[in-house]
């Protein structure tokens, strides 16, 4: 009659999943024949009684092992998604599972890991991930999926482009995009904001200017439009240019010709202009604070971004994209979000849109020091409640508008993070005392 020990290491080499168990000292003391084939192990002792990140090779094994959290804290990890390197140098996707090994007095003598290999399914996951992403832009959002879908036909036309959305709803990355797929690509691509200079310097940004054009004009100097011959102008926040700076913009666009200050002879330049904005510019035609021949040179073609809160489904593609930029950027090694912080970044608004999203991620990377984010590493403000409990419900407000305020300069939108008027939050300021 066979012992018991024999009847269960049968057991254990019929199951298709790996299984192997560890002591104390984490050195493995048993293995089944599907853990020796998913590990490339011709034999299991190879591994008896070697530490287990010795024959595992997994990336988790130095700073997130689930065998360690599973014996310090008694919880079992389920279906964990992890790789491993087997003994051929192969990187193999697996999924988990921990538990506690205890003896039959109930006291805890080590762990017992099963893994599966997954490695057809990960590689069928990012095949399908892949159809959610151009370039840097990912989305599985209807809208976004059928800009992708025009994308290259936009790229390859030298048709002047107007983006219109939201800030922080990615203009820049579908203008960059665009320019990347055109025959302009190892040209310059060359940004201008017209919101952020007044207007006698924005023409001398825009144009150039000759020497002695004005009192500081010592020699000549190329504006933007000569530094992106070839390529492509990215002109952001169309909608703040002045009128007068309208009327020669029009000029170049229809003519591809312009005059720096101070010259008198017209120059030449070969630039495919992309405009972008965060205002409705047909409103701002009607209201007569934009040239509607302008508005129709830019629109020729015309892209509306939605903003974040239109495209939620979008929201863990996202956070999967910015936890593999700020891993690499910032050498951590953070797997994912808990359930809880996930729930709470479905259920925010987002008026800062995509590029809130990313700061919101890049804070929870300076406070996490975990393999998951949870929700006391996200910032207080999205889900309205701070870490402190002692505060009073005064300085917890106070809080509260001095982080948005921190986030958000602009008066409007750091009232829509906080969900009030523009005049409410005026009047905080000035109870709180907050410059």
């Amino acid at each position: 009659m066979m012992n018991s020990d024999c009847v269960a290491n049968i057991i254990l080499d019929s199951i298709a999943d790996g299984v192997f168990t560890i002591d104390m000292d984490f050195r493995i003391t048993s293995l089944n024949n599907a853990a020796c084939k998913i590990l490339g192990l011709q034999s299991k002792d190879e591994a008896l009684g070697k530490l287990c990140f010795e024959i595992f090779h997994a990336n988790i094994c130095e700073h997130s092992c689930a065998l360690r959290e599973t014996m310090l804290t008694g919880k079992n990890i389920i279906n964990k998604t992890v790789y491993i390197v087997n003994k051929s140098g192969e990187k193999v996707t697996i999924s988990i599972s921990t538990a506690l090994l205890k003896d039959d007095q109930g006291n805890i003598i080590g762990g017992v890991e099963t893994f599966r290999d997954i490695s057809d399914i990960e590689t069928l996951r990012k095949k399908i991930e892949s159809t959610y992403s151009f370039e840097d832009i990912v989305s599985k959002n209807n809208t976004m999926q059928k800009i992708f879908s025009i994308l290259p036909d936009v790229a390859l036309s030298d048709s002047s482009v107007l983006i219109e959305g939201p800030s922080g709803s990615g203009k820049e990355l579908i203008a960059r995009a665009i320019h990347s797929l055109s025959r302009r690509k190892e040209k310059p691509f060359i940004v201008v904001n017209c919101g952020a200079l007044p207007e006698n310097l924005l023409e001398s940004e825009l144009f150039g200017y000759k020497a002695g054009a004005f009192t500081d004009a010592k020699k000549d100097k190329p504006g933007k439009i000569a530094l992106a011959e070839g390529g492509t102008l990215f002109l952001d926040e169309i909608g703040e240019l002045p009128l007068p700076m309208q009327v020669k913009l029009l000029r170049f666009l229809q003519f591809k010709e312009y005059e720096p200050l101070g010259d008198t002879k017209p120059k030449k330049a070969n630039v495919r202009i992309i405009a972008a904005t965060n205002k409705n510019l047909r409103e701002e035609v009607a209201s007569g604070n934009f040239r509607d021949d302008l508005f129709y040179r830019l629109n020729v073609i015309g892209l509306q971004l939605p903003p974040l809160s239109k495209r939620k489904e979008d929201i863990p593609l996202l956070v999967e994209h910015f936890i593999k930029k700020f891993n690499a950027l910032k050498g951590k090694h953070i797997e994912g979000l808990s359930d809880d912080a996930m729930n709470i970044l479905l259920n925010y608004d987002y008026p800062g849109n995509i590029r809130e999203l990313e700061n919101i991620i890049e804070h929870a990377f300076v406070l996490c020091h975990e393999a998951y984010i949870k929700a006391e590493h996200l910032p207080a403000y999205i889900y309205g409640i701070t870490p402190v409990s002692t505060l009073s419900l005064e300085e917890m407000e106070k809080n509260m508008i001095k982080q948005a305020l921190a986030r958000y300069p602009n008066k409007k939108d750091a009232a829509a993070a906080l969900g009030i008027d523009t005049s409410t939050l005026w009047r905080k300021l000035k109870k709180y005392n907050i410059e």
